[in-house]
């Protein structure tokens, strides 16, 4: 026994060589015929391995450039409150301290006025990096008071909003403010988040001569320490950075502050770029997928046009396994073209794109190669080629020889082997390993999975259907349309390749037109008289009561609503840090960063008691509040729970007394957290003011209120709701832009499968096309039975696309994104329509050379 195994191997080993020396024989006649089938691994490929380099690269470039765009090693950030001369001695004792006061306010110039976002510094702005300044003086010049009158930077959007050049004087709060230079580049913006308005520098002096500051405004200071690093080192090391927040956490149990490291700069960005890679990754996946159907086609007329030597090998005696192993090194070899192009290609994109538009990139990215992406993409296509290619291959090992030969007027209906089935689903359970293994959300992972292998399912049980219903229907009268039918149910139809590459690639166009036309909806779906024109901040207790007539006296037909309003932090759930808490999506914000707070004696309007009771008017217990239901769901809390909320850098805890559900489509006074009145006696407060106009065009009176209250309350800070959706609508648009760019190459997966699905055909077509010719057919009345058959396989597809897409779409709005879902059917109806007509294009164009094939030919070629 012992001694006929090591003759078998002996024999394994020497066939290796020979096998190796055939396949490279075989392909130096080129690789003609296999360009559809390198298109499809190069376009999976790139999309894979471009997306996970730019991650990588977008990562190495905030954690290089951390120190930069935080301002420093650690940043201590909180609402209302500045450092106390306590807080500020620890500080300065450990480092260089360098703060930063963010808030909005209102310009004026001449008849103008506008919303800015305001950057108060001190002298030591930046501690790191340089900010872009034109002219290009130095920085503590150009704030300094000259004549009594402080100078600003301002970004070049506030010369085009308020028409103001360099020298011009403008007013913001109670005080004028010189513009002496522009703002070209910001080193710390991304850890500054998204602003309405365009960016205004001022000193800290010049930010206390405003009148801005005020018991309870909303200003956010940011303190930024660059550590003092241990001798011998040039920058401090995380450790250091890490014993400093424990020191000062220690040291002041009840700051309330958001801490940030140069590593963590902007967590809610970080958490937004992995959403976007996970997101981009399936998409390039997708197209690997969807190109999977063209990799199939291209391996069965692989075969095809080798059944001549299969034939001549298998007389000669090899046997079915050494055939499919000499098939499988060629396709392999082949494949590996495509799969190290598109991993080349897509490991560059950093470079490239570096090179091309680094400058305008707000956000650094490493120029370097990332042997993780590589990888990647190495992977994701050998696998998914070997996963399509399998199929086809196996079925070389039991046909015959004299089959090979007659396969052209009678194809095999050989079953695959078990082992090649087996082998086929080894490799596809190590395809779906490898999705589940790499993705940051296995939830969102899982889901992917199955609505691709259910649309693999239902678009191969829809192309048995169609053959099936088309071999029922009786014999019809016309010789056009009994053509189509025909070659619909003729053996090695068309129908499953078409169907899979349409029928997948117009789902995820349908998927994305209908995501963010719902998006653009919850956006601008205003409703009149009801959704606030203007929001009002910072206007003080004392004034409420004359601001609210004032607005009542300038716009009577309009509506005024008024709240407390208060920024804090939760800080502790139940009995748990809330950095330690793991909250469902829709409820995670509420834990980053600060939030909007008020308190009533009453249920606000546009909420709705579900749970529990409401505090009585003079209820004097224990702090309570009231939590939207979906957050209190999202974060594990329920009625009786305690939450620990820092308010003007104290802790407070109260008890849940009830939960609510909140209409946030209003766009009104909503707040996650309302608290029992007793909760801020005595606490300085501002009051969130809204007023909402009648329907009709109000533009002419928003802009003249807007003039008014900047004049006549200049501390007061006017929010026009228009222009933060609008900011918001072109955010979302230019996102669009990048995703739909990113499904292109999806997109141009399925008109590669479809191109080779019909090239795959063409033999078949010519042998038809000569019969129906010779019989008296003519080239137009062929066209025509084209036309009818590619139309009904694409209308097939067509809806498929369209329930598919829209259930997609449905369950990411109304699951993930937590909106309201609308069934808007014009983008994906104009998406199917278009797919309809080029599917019946392309086939024409494809099959339009074997109409003119002449029988001659074709005959001599048998």
């Amino acid at each position: 026994m012992s001694i006929a195994v090591a003759a078998s191997s002996r024999r394994g080993a020497r066939q290796v060589p020979l096998l190796l020396r055939l396949a490279a024989r075989d392909l130096r006649g080129g690789i003609s015929g296999f360009g559809i089938f390198i298109g499809c691994i190069f376009l999976g490929v790139w999309a894979i391995t471009a997306v996970s380099a730019l991650s990588h690269s977008l990562s190495d470039g905030v954690a290089r450039e951390g120190r930069t765009m935080l301002g420093g090693d650690v940043s201590f950030a909180r609402s209302h409150s500045p450092l106390s001369d306590a807080e500020r001695r620890f500080f300065a004792a450990r480092g260089l301290l360098s703060s930063v006061a963010i808030m909005r306010a209102i310009a004026r110039y001449s008849d103008r006025a506008g919303l800015i976002e305001i950057k108060a510094v001190d002298s030591t702005y930046p501690a790191a990096g340089a900010a872009g300044l034109a002219p290009a003086l130095p920085l503590p010049d150009i704030l300094a008071a000259v004549d009594g009158v402080y100078g600003m930077v301002a970004d070049e959007a506030l010369s085009a909003k308020l028409d103001v050049k360099l020298g011009d004087r403008v007013e913001i709060g109670t005080s004028s403010f010189e513009l002496r230079a522009f703002l070209m580049s910001e080193p710390d913006k991304l850890a500054g988040g998204i602003g309405f308005g365009p960016r205004v520098i001022l000193s800290h002096d010049a930010l206390r001569a405003s009148g801005l500051l005020q018991p309870g405004a909303l200003v956010r200071w940011i303190n930024r320490l660059t550590i003092t690093p241990a001798r011998g080192h040039a920058v401090a090391s995380d450790d250091e950075a890490t014993r400093l927040i424990d020191e000062a956490n220690a040291a002041f149990p009840g700051a309330g502050w958001e801490v940030r490291t140069r590593t963590n700069v902007s967590p809610q960005f970080s958490k937004n770029v992995d959403r976007l890679t996970e997101f981009l990754t399936l998409i390039g996946l997708t197209s690997l997928i969807v190109g999977g159907s063209g990799i199939a086609n291209a391996v069965r007329g692989f075969v095809e046009r080798k059944r001549m030597t299969i034939a001549t090998m298998k007389a000669l005696g090899a046997s079915g396994s050494y055939v499919f192993a000499e098939t499988l090194v060629e396709i392999l070899c082949i494949a590996l073209i495509g799969i190290l192009a598109g991993t080349l290609a897509g490991a560059i994109m950093p470079l490239i794109i570096n090179s091309l538009f680094g400058a305008l990139i707000p956000f650094p990215l490493t120029s370097a190669l990332y042997p993780q992406a590589v990888a990647s993409g190495l992977i994701y296509g050998l696998l998914a080629t070997l996963t399509f290619a399998l199929g086809p291959l196996g079925r070389v090992h039991d046909i015959s020889v004299s089959g090979l030969f007659r396969d052209e007027i009678e194809p095999s209906r050989t079953r695959l082997r078990w082992r090649y089935r087996l082998l086929i689903a080894a490799v596809a359970l190590a395809l779906l390993i490898t999705v589940l293994t790499t993705s940051p959300n296995l939830r969102v992972a899982i889901i992917y999975v199955g609505a691709t292998l259910g649309s693999f399912v239902v678009l191969r049980l829809l192309a048995g259907l169609l053959v099936a219903l088309v071999r029922r229907v009786p014999r019809p009268h016309g010789l056009t349309l009994r053509l189509a039918l025909v070659e619909i149910r003729r053996a090695g139809t068309l129908a499953p390749s078409i169907l899979l590459s349409l029928g997948l690639g117009l789902a995820l166009l349908v998927t994305l037109a209908m995501i963010d036309a719902n998006l653009r909806r919850q956006i601008g779906q205003q409703i009149p008289g009801t959704t606030p024109s203007f929001f009002f901040l910072d206007v003080r207790a004392a004034e409420a009561s004359a601001f609210q007539d004032y607005l009542k006296a300038h716009t009577p037909e309009g509506t005024v609503e008024t709240a407390p309003l208060l920024r804090g932090r939760v800080v502790k759930v139940k009995d748990r840090k809330a950095e330690d808490v793991h909250p469902k999506d829709n409820a995670a914000w509420v834990l980053e960063g600060d939030r909007g707070i008020t308190f009533t004696s009453k249920v606000p309007d546009g909420s709705s008691v579900v749970k529990g009771t409401w505090w009585s008017s003079n209820y004097s217990g224990e702090p309570l509040v009231s939590l939207d239901v979906e957050i209190a769901d999202g974060l594990g809390l329920n009625i009786g729970d305690v939450i620990t909320v820092n308010v003007l850098g104290r802790e407070l805890n109260a008890r849940i007394a009830n939960l609510r559900h909140v209409n946030w489509r209003t766009l009104g006074i909503n707040f996650v957290l309302v608290f029992s009145p007793n909760t801020f006696a005595g606490a300085p407060y501002t009051r969130l003011v809204t007023l909402a106009f009648p329907p009709g065009n109000n533009t002419a009176r928003e802009n003249a209120i807007l003039r008014a209250t900047a004049h006549d309350y200049p501390t007061i800070t006017s929010i026009k709701v228009k222009d933060v959706l609008d900011a918001v609508s072109n955010i979302i648009s230019q996102l669009a832009v990048a995703i739909r760019a990113a499904s292109s190459v999806a997109l141009i997966a399925a008109i590669l499968v479809l191109a080779g699905a019909i090239a795959a055909g063409q033999r078949a077509r010519a042998y038809d096309a000569v019969i129906l010719k010779t019989l008296g057919a003519t080239r137009w009345r062929l066209l025509a039975a084209m036309v009818v058959e590619y139309a009904l396989i694409g209308a097939v597809a067509a809806v498929f696309g369209l329930l598919a897409g829209a259930a997609a779409a449905y369950v990411i709005v109304t699951r993930i994104m937590a909106f309201d879902f609308a069934w808007i059917w014009a983008q994906s109806l104009a998406a199917a329509g278009l797919a309809l007509v080029f599917a019946v294009v392309l086939g024409l164009v494809g099959t339009w050379r074997v109409l003119g094939v002449k029988p001659a030919a074709m005959v001599r070629s048998l």
